[in-house]
């Protein structure tokens, strides 16, 4: 029996899971066993949405593994034994592993700045997410939104549409779209400006307390709600288990996605220091499935008795949503590098909503047809969403 571990269901992990179940559907040798913290699957594409006060879809990830074969754990993960080959949950349970995937994924990064643990809201969660559109309804004054990357741009536009009544203030140290062609960029602006979203850029956050946001230099920015979107980290628990891993703590992987220090560990999504040809991918949805697909393709090739391929990745878009009503679309070179092509306003919003609701029914379609995870957009040999 080959026991297969994944760590983690977001869209990484879940597109894993699925792919290999289909793959595998006809072994009878094959035990993939799926550990996560809920049954309820996260759209992290939308939990600026949830944030400003809107309900989502209850999607449970029991339900989509129903009938695959795949075992579903509910819990957190607290320990990595990669000599033993074990994993813990919630310091009870112990499973053992001949191929682990780890897609354990990251969260906002709270602690490169004091104050903000303490004093600011993420949305690294539905729950999370929840708390904030709980603390907005009942609040007044000033909503600053720190970071001024697209998750700040699509949180703050998102807050202000919903709660006109309160001013938005969008803190960071780049132009809001920075790297979007100059027409997407002004269009961005002008949406954030029709928003009545305040924008200041150059900034740098030395401290968050309960009522300010307070900037190198001096002065500050009063604020009745802080929500923090700038950068990330991931878990220690890798770097515990004695996996290699980079500066940031992200697992460093060969081009077949497995682990430098330790082969029969898979990294898929953005806990990954995923090298191509023009650096080190960053964690967005839009890598995230591809590389879950090319794991499952991997590891399915391994119990065939072949090595695995190499995994090759080229962006295609960035799609951001500006309230329910616009979002711009800067679409891209395979470095992620902007064209001249963009998408605006009311065609902008329904690509958008396509790629939000898009990984649910993938998944669905991975679950019949294993190779839809791979050739859901194929450019010259590389994968994209």
């Amino acid at each position: 029996m080959t026991r297969i571990v994944v760590l983690g269901a977001g869209y990484a992990g879940t597109m894993t899971a699925v792919s290999l179940a289909a793959r595998t559907r006809r072994r009878e040798d094959v035990r993939i066993t799926v550990v996560n913290a809920a049954e309820r699957f996260t759209e992290r594409l939308r939990l600026h949405q949830v944030a400003a006060g809107q309900r989502l879809a209850d999607l449970r990830l029991p339900e989509l593994l129903a009938g695959t074969g795949v075992e579903f754990v509910c819990g957190w993960v607290t320990g990595i034994d990669a000599a033993a080959r074990t994993v813990r949950v919630d310091d009870e349970r112990v499973l053992e592993y001949d191929t682990l995937v780890y897609a354990l994924g990251s969260v906002a990064d709270t602690a490169a700045v004091p104050g903000v643990e303490d004093n600011a809201h993420t949305l690294d969660s539905a729950d999370s997410a929840r708390l904030l559109a709980h603390r907005l309804a009942g609040s007044h004054g000033t909503v600053a939104v720190c970071g001024s990357g697209l998750t700040g741009v699509e949180a703050a536009c998102e807050i202000a549409e919903a709660h006109p009544e309160l001013d938005v203030v969008l803190l960071g140290r780049d132009e809001p779209g920075a790297h979007f062609t100059p027409k997407a960029k002004a269009h961005l602006d002008a949406v954030l400006e029709r928003l009545g979203v305040a924008v200041r850029v150059g900034v740098e956050i030395v401290k968050v307390t309960p009522d300010s946001v307070e900037l190198a230099g001096g002065g500050g920015v009063a604020a009745d709600v802080v929500v923090w979107t700038s950068g990330v980290r991931v878990s220690p628990l890798a770097s515990a288990a004695g996996l290699e891993v980079d500066d940031r703590g992200r697992i460093v992987t060969d081009a077949s996605l497995r682990s430098v220090s330790h082969p029969r560990v898979y990294v898929v999504g953005d806990a990954g220091a995923i090298r191509q040809s023009f650096g080190v991918l960053h964690g967005t949805c839009q890598s995230g499935l591809p590389t879950g697909a090319h794991a499952a393709a991997s590891i399915a090739r391994e119990l065939r008795g072949k090595e695995p391929r190499r995994f090759r990745f080229g962006y295609l878009h960035v799609p951001v949503s500006l309230g329910r009503e616009d979002a711009v679309i800067q679409f891209t070179h395979p470095d992620d590098s902007p064209k001249g092509w963009y998408l605006t306003g009311r065609r902008a919003v329904w690509y958008k909503e396509t790629v939000s609701s898009s990984p649910w029914s993938t998944f669905a379609r991975v679950r019949r047809t294993p190779n839809a995870g791979l050739l859901a957009w194929r450019r010259g040999g590389r994968y994209t969403r």
